[in-house]
């Protein structure tokens, strides 16, 4: 039988093998887009103001990460403008998805998208995210899911070859659902 992966919170001593699987996976992902980092990968997978973060873990072994927040900075005035709403309270980020290169497309993670989404949704908050245009597999799986984009956003440190990125939205039926 094959193990079956488990989600939970993410503990301190899980950064230094999500550090290492974020620099391995980056080459075929291009995420992050900046490699190397011009900070420390540690506050890249841990973010001020992150509320909550997931670690997948399979046969002993974390192979994927996911965090949730409330939009910040530039992001948060791209979904102000693009939802027409006043502030950003009822929505969650979903921020810093990625999974080991040895668990790529088993549904890892999807498993970790859906634990934040789930966890906003208990929160009543409707999750968003950005995602580079890039990143055309990544999109497709949010369309998929039901994500619908609602706007887009060129931050600074876009390099000028690339595209805006893009700003989705999970509706749901109590959430932004009447403003899409």
């Amino acid at each position: 039988m094959l193990p079956s992966p488990v989600v939970r919170p993410r503990e301190r001593c899980d950064l230094p093998t999500l550090v290492r699987s974020l620099g391995e996976q980056q080459p075929t992902s291009s995420y992050p887009m900046r490699w190397p980092l011009p900070f420390p990968v540690e506050q890249f997978i841990e973010r001020d103001g992150q509320e909550r973060a997931w670690v997948a873990v399979l046969d002993g072994r974390v192979v994927g990460h996911v965090g949730v927040g409330r939009p910040r900075g530039d992001v948060e005035r791209a979904f102000l403008d693009a939802l027409t709403v006043d502030d950003t309270a009822g929505l969650g980020i979903v921020e810093v998805l990625f999974t080991d290169l040895s668990v790529r497309g088993t549904g890892i993670g999807g498993l970790l998208l859906d634990t934040a989404v789930a966890w906003l949704h208990e929160q009543g908050r409707t999750p968003v995210l950005d995602v580079v245009t890039d990143h055309g597999t990544a999109i497709d799986v949010y369309r998929h899911r039901g994500w619908r984009q609602v706007g887009s956003i060129r931050p600074p440190w876009l390099p000028e070859s690339e595209a805006d990125l893009l700003l989705m939205v999970l509706p749901s039926p109590t959430g932004l659902a009447g403003l899409l």
